[in-house]
């Protein structure tokens, strides 16, 4: 007798859209997986990736018992109670003869798809007393919080992409990366608005999906973003189509500003970006005509050298612009389970940018705004010394494929005297690994969709544009024989056995100091189920806990309108339109010369999203690799002609740190000039000379101490100056 399949309703957590899925499962085991038609915000969009999430929990590779290194040097298979003592008992020791600060940790994107397992981690650092925790947002995108502290936060926020007349994405492809500009289901929200008549101005060196769509598209030299931003801000000035009367009335260092831009014009930005100076007053007049309208940067740009001042001409652009919320604007998401900041048409003016907590033992790197800066903690684990990283427990990441510089990565991961890695396969950096722990995967857990409503903060078109919220409970149940454990449980495990109690923050209180005053203490042996982990992290949220747990198909909530506020009478904070830092940068810009003696290193290799796959994550799945096998050398055909190759043919790629070999790909939508490549591919050094098998490291190429940001100490991970060639038979 056929049994009818179960039909279940879940969030996607193959990355961070989480889109809304239908699950149908037949004897215990994902038959079908598809977007929910009925969904309010995805409408039934989905991917690839999120259609393929049960082959993921049935993956041969998948660990279902965690694993422990042999003096031989094998893994072998350990129970989770034994990993957890023998854990915490190293753990102990080390700190007893080093300090806590011998002790890090390093969350990955997939480590904030559960916010549950992130803040238990880092609850868990701070009980013992350690401030070195680090994450993926300082190597792809820390310009945005750098950014967002010298500029100074605009308290209500930005209109929504139903109200623009104008949208300008720098470096970004919001309809293959699944955010920054477009929200939720990006390709039927572009063709919306452009139906409407919104005008989209796409700044990037590829032809990218969302180019493709342009009404002006500036295909600029890899990493000349800033000259071409600096223009457009001239030209708005010049033209007076700038919003002077918000600016007098909002921002300081407009004079400033306009003093560094001058020296900017079209023809010496268009000279420098190899784009036609006519473009880009083209670009300035469909911006400086519109009403309303946004600025979005993706990692393209933050990786390519300036994203600071990328980041912070986003910001600048904004106010010079207007593109603002005022009083009087209803604010479309007033929040279900993130508490946004009080909706007032106000700024309390710039902030600290970096000096902040802790400060690192090399290249006189500080805390930014984005966190401790990763690019520096392979040399942290290298150099000896007090206060020198002995132990590293990585969550949700790949150091080995993610970091930049991986000459330095795998020389510090072999140097640590303990590495803890939470990953379901043994990836690149689980190979090198004292206990990889086995974990749960998204359809045997609870969640919900606070992650995406929390960067709905990140800046215009990312997160929800209405008050939305799914509650997924799980679908499968743990593998049978399987000794899996979620990623917080063991964390608490591990507190329990070294007699630390937690403080858990809640992760709906956007301020610090309120969502810490509203932690909740979890003491040694403490029992916990999910549901009460659960209700400890959204506690304040503006929809109850409770509530919300009954959204399992997702819905929109009937939230009371919020409309922002005028300033506050007396109220002295501006934003800051001519920080000093990023004016300095600018002049240094400047200050260079146009043309020069033959550059050594002529092309550049410029990071892509690939549609099917994100960062290191389930390269093992062949549906997923349908179209591309590896991270191909995607060069245009005239590069390909004068260097006499052909797709199929390995080529060489050398920069001043290393060597990679690559798979040559035809691709007429890049730039001359440039090499367009997926990054977090590959293998260690050494074991992979073939690319065609599992691609290459590109992170390979990247000295982390050589051409770094002062602030946050990223060096270039996009723009990489090198040589190409074809390689030997």
């Amino acid at each position: 007798m056929t049994v009818a399949a179960e039909r279940h309703h879940t969030i996607c957590r193959a990355c961070h859209a989480q889109c809304g899925l239908i699950v149908e499962v037949e004897d215990g085991r994902v038959a079908r997986i598809h977007g929910d038609k009925d969904n309010p915000i995805y409408a039934g969009f989905s991917c690839i990736k999120g259609r393929e999430l049960g082959s993921y929990h049935t993956a041969p590779t998948r660990l279902l018992r965690s694993q422990k290194r042999q003096p031989d040097g094998h893994l072998a298979d350990i129970g989770s109670e034994a990993m957890m003592d023998e854990i915490a008992a190293k753990v102990a020791d080390l700190v007893a003869r080093h300090g806590p600060r011998s002790v890090a940790l390093y969350i990955g994107t997939h480590g904030y798809n559960n916010f549950a397992s992130s803040s238990f981690a880092k609850a868990w650092m701070d009980a013992l007393g350690s401030a070195m925790k680090f994450d993926s947002v300082t190597i792809d995108q820390p310009g945005k919080a750098v950014a967002l502290m010298l500029h100074g936060p605009w308290l209500a926020g930005t209109p929504t992409l139903d109200h623009w007349d104008v949208l300008t994405l720098i470096g970004a492809n919001p309809i293959v990366s699944m955010n920054g500009g477009l929200g939720m289901n990006p390709a039927r929200q572009l063709h919306r608005a452009k139906q409407r008549g919104m005008k989209l101005v796409v700044i990037d060196p590829r032809r990218t999906e969302c180019a493709e769509q342009a009404d002006v598209h500036l295909a600029v030299r890899a990493g000349e973003d800033a000259p071409v931003l600096a223009a457009i801000a001239r030209e708005l000035i010049a033209a007076n189509a700038y919003d002077r009367d918000f600016v007098m009335a909002e921002a300081d260092g407009f004079e400033a500003l306009r003093a560094a831009v001058e020296p900017f014009t079209p023809e010496v930005a268009g000279a420098r970006a190899g784009v036609d100076p006519a473009d880009i007053r083209k670009a300035a007049e469909l911006i400086g005509s519109a009403r309303r309208g946004a600025f979005s940067a993706g990692t393209g740009a933050n990786m390519s050298g300036h994203g600071n001042l990328v980041e912070y001409f986003v910001k600048l652009l904004t106010t010079l612009k207007g593109f603002w919320r005022r009083p009087g604007d209803e604010v479309a998401n007033p929040g279900v389970l993130i508490q946004p900041f009080p909706a007032i048409a106000a700024s309390p003016g710039p902030q600290p940018a970096w000096g902040l907590g802790e400060t690192l033992r090399v290249r006189g790197l500080t805390q930014c705004a984005a966190g401790l800066p990763t690019a520096a903690l392979a040399e942290e684990i290298l150099t000896p010394g007090e206060g020198q990283v002995r132990a590293l427990f990585v969550l949700g990441g790949n150091p080995i494929l993610a970091w930049p510089d991986q000459i330095k990565t795998v020389e510090a991961m072999k140097a640590l005297e303990l590495l803890v890695c939470f990953d379901p396969h043994v990836s690149a950096t689980a190979r090198y690994a004292d206990y990889v722990i086995a974990p749960t995967l998204p359809l045997e857990v609870c969640a919900p969709t606070a992650l995406n409503e929390m960067i709905g903060n990140f800046g215009p078109g990312w997160g929800f544009h209405k008050p939305y919220a799914q509650w997924s409970e799980p679908v499968l149940a743990r593998p049978e024989g399987s000794d899996l454990m979620e990623e917080w449980e063991v964390f608490a495990g591990l507190a329990d056995r070294l007699g630390l109690p937690l403080r858990i923050p809640t992760v709906s209180l956007l301020d610090p100091q309120a969502a810490a005053e509203q932690a909740t203490r979890v003491e040694p042996g403490q029992d916990l189920t999910p549901h009460e982990v659960w209700a400890m992290l959204l506690k304040g949220s503006p929809v109850p806990f409770e509530e919300v747990r009954g959204a399992v198909a997702g819905r929109l909530f009937d939230r009371p309108p919020v409309v922002v506020e005028a300033k506050p009478e007396g109220w002295a904070g501006r934003v800051q339109i001519g920080a000093a830092p990023m004016m300095a940068e600018l002049d240094a810009l400047a200050a260079q010369p146009t043309e020069g003696p033959a550059d050594p290193y002529p092309f550049r290799v410029i990071s892509r999203r690939m549609r099917d796959v994100l960062n290191s994550s389930w390269h093992e799945n062949d549906k997923l690799k349908r179209q591309y096998a590896t991270n191909p050398a995607f060069l245009n055909p005239e590069d390909m002609a004068r260097l006499g190759v052909v797709s199929g043919d390995l080529v060489e790629i050398e920069s001043v740190r290393a060597t990679i070999r690559g798979v040559a790909e035809s691709a007429p939508d890049v730039r001359p000039g440039c090499v367009s490549m997926t990054h977090a591919w590959g293998m260690s050094p050494g074991e992979d000379d073939d690319p065609r098998l599992a691609g290459v490291n590109t992170g390979r190429l990247t000295a982390v101490d050589q051409d770094f940001d002062p602030y946050t100490g990223m060096p270039r991970m996009s723009a990489i100056p090198v040589r190409v060639r074809r390689a030997p038979a």
